[in-house]
């Protein structure tokens, strides 16, 4: 019995971005905010470029509040979701070049997400990495950090509780 031959490398590398351009290409929000992501394996790391549209404290200048609360639900909801399509993906169950808008899976519903400011987010591109701590098919519960020039170094972090989706028609 012959086995069939593994896709190549970079097969599989253009399913997987083409996922997630797919996935983070359907909020506005993000595209509106800059927000980006790049992915290593199943690891997603948020990249919030700097723009002077962020700033909320002119004087200082800071980061806005709400902006850095933005980009840290937001980094939490793409990695929840992402976890999902990619168990989708790689078995096969979705094809990443059908994915649209309208045949996305739907988004991580925020129950609650606390935010601790930890210092001024100062005028420079953030970045943020999400941690599922649980996630169940109707619970998920992330810590999110975020960082700028040094990751050991976090200028904010979040812990948020979501509820799944149950079904992409639901």
């Amino acid at each position: 019995m012959s086995r069939p031959s593994p896709e190549p490398v970079q097969i599989i590398k253009k399913r997987r971005d083409s996922a997630l351009e797919a996935l983070v290409g359907g909020i506005p929000y993000v595209s509106y905010l800059g927000i980006r992501f790049e992915r290593r394996g199943d690891e997603l790391t948020g990249i919030l470029p700097f723009d002077d549209k962020l700033i909320g404290n002119p004087m200082l200048p800071a980061l806005h509040g709400g902006v850095t609360a933005a980009f840290l639900e937001t980094t939490a909801s793409i990695a929840l979701a992402w976890s999902r399509l990619w168990q989708e993906v790689e078995s096969g169950e979705v094809d990443p070049d059908s994915l649209d808008p309208t045949s996305l899976p739907r988004m991580p519903k925020t129950i609650d997400f606390t935010v601790d400011y930890l210092r001024s987010g100062l005028p420079r591109d953030a970045y943020a990495r999400a941690r599922i701590v649980r996630s169940g098919r109707r619970y998920a519960s992330v810590q999110v950090d975020g960082w700028q020039d040094n990751r050991d170094r976090l200028y904010a972090s979040a812990s948020g509780h979501f509820v799944m989706p149950q079904g992409r028609d639901d």
